[in-house]
């Protein structure tokens, strides 16, 4: 039975108890007869888990590397690529602010050059804008985030993925928010790589995330800038050879508890039909919208034609942070967006910090309810000061 109403599910949702017992039930194991000797013992359960990811995502099992999380996937995926003083990555202007900095970082220390494609008027990326920038630059990589941290926007992912396979660029996907919420063909998107992880709308533990590679990515020769002996054997003093499939891009030291309770996850979502789950929780996404716009001093971020089960908020004369305190105190969880999150896209809203809600399918319309009474309440000032 549930003490708290979890609106946070864009940052950590609650596992459900089947990966929490996959989770405890290894670490169990590990604590009487070794680390080791557990993880030989349950050596196909792992092997399964690549068999249940695969499936959430539409790929084959071989296409898939499990890895610390999303953030970790995304530089493996990164570094793949040779770049050099003067090649162009062209992203959007809706990322996440990690994958933003690690551009960033690769212009400072190799001379990348970072392209933002220009927005659609209603907000996302204009694929025109990627078709166009594509002719005209020629970029190494395009990489898009398809659900942002900042808003329930969902960006055009398929559209994109459509032009740069018909241009012949790479493209890499943060499916980071999508997983888990919104149905994925990872083949069907055209895209290289996808990254994703386990602890948002999936509900599988933190601190693990997975990488897909497509066949044609690995078929290059595709791999990461450091292998270790996960990714790669050492066959002579001077040679290594890759790992076969996405594995490759793995790193030897790693959970196996966790990879157990994503495999968990990833069976339960697919029991529960991630298309079902996934509407269920879009729809009570506008009912907070609808009951957020209609609470005066709260402004409503989102936008886009199409969005998804994250309402983003500004409450007039309350930082993010303080609103968050004051819903933790009446037991409702959200939490905190601000400007270093999502720089360009709150400095064109004309906020610096504000509070994300993120409802899922086993949320009710009642606990959405309470969360917009308690921030009436804070806007009238009727409930006090909460915040530090």
């Amino acid at each position: 039975m549930r003490t708290r109403v979890h609106l946070n599910n864009a940052g950590a949702a609650l596992p459900p108890r089947p990966v929490s017992l996959a989770v405890e039930g290894h670490l169990r194991l590990e604590s009487q007869i070794g680390g080791y000797e557990a993880a030989e013992a349950r050596a196909a359960a792992v092997e399964e888990t690549y068999r249940d990811v695969a499936s959430v995502i539409g790929a084959a099992p071989g296409n898939v590397a499990i890895t610390q999380s999303a953030t970790a996937s995304f530089a493996q995926a990164l570094s793949a690529f040779d770049l050099e003083p003067g090649d162009r990555i062209l992203t959007t202007r809706n990322d996440y602010a990690s994958n933003q900095i690690m551009y960033l970082s690769l212009a400072r220390r190799r001379g990348v050059r970072v392209e933002r494609a220009d927005d659609l008027k209603e907000g996302g990326v204009d694929p025109g804008s990627v078709r166009e920038r594509i002719a005209r630059e020629r970029p190494r990589l395009v990489a898009v985030t398809w659900v942002p941290t900042s808003s329930g926007l969902v960006q055009p992912v398929e559209a994109v993925g459509e032009i740069c396979k018909a241009a012949g660029v790479p493209y890499l996907v943060d499916a980071c928010q999508a997983v888990g919420q919104i149905p994925v063909d990872a083949p069907a998107l055209g895209c290289d790589f996808l990254a994703a992880t386990a602890r948002k709308f999936l509900r599988g533990p933190r601190g693990v995330g997975f990488l897909y590679v497509s066949d044609s990515a690995l078929a290059s020769g595709a791999h990461p800038l450091l292998p270790d002996m996960r990714g790669a054997t050492w066959t002579d003093a001077d040679a290594y050879v890759l790992a076969e499939g996405a594995r490759r891009f793995e790193m030897w030291e790693f959970a196996d508890a966790l990879r157990l309770g994503l495999g968990a996850a990833a069976r339960y979502a697919l029991a529960v039909g991630i298309e079902r789950g996934g509407e269920r929780a879009r729809a009570l996404a506008v009912l907070v919208r609808r009951r957020l716009e209609a609470v005066p001093g709260v402004r409503v971020l989102d936008r886009g034609s199409e969005l998804c089960a994250i309402v983003t908020a500004e409450v007039r004369g309350w930082s993010g942070r303080e609103v968050v305190l004051a819903l933790r105190k009446r037991g409702i969880n959200t939490s905190v967006i601000d400007r270093e999150s999502a720089v360009i896209d709150m400095d064109e809203k004309g906020f610096s910090s504000g509070v994300r809600v993120s409802p899922h399918y086993f949320n009710t319309e009642a606990e959405t309810g309470s969360l917009v009474e308690a921030v009436a309440e804070l806007v009238a000032g009727r409930a006090g000061r909460y915040g530090p």
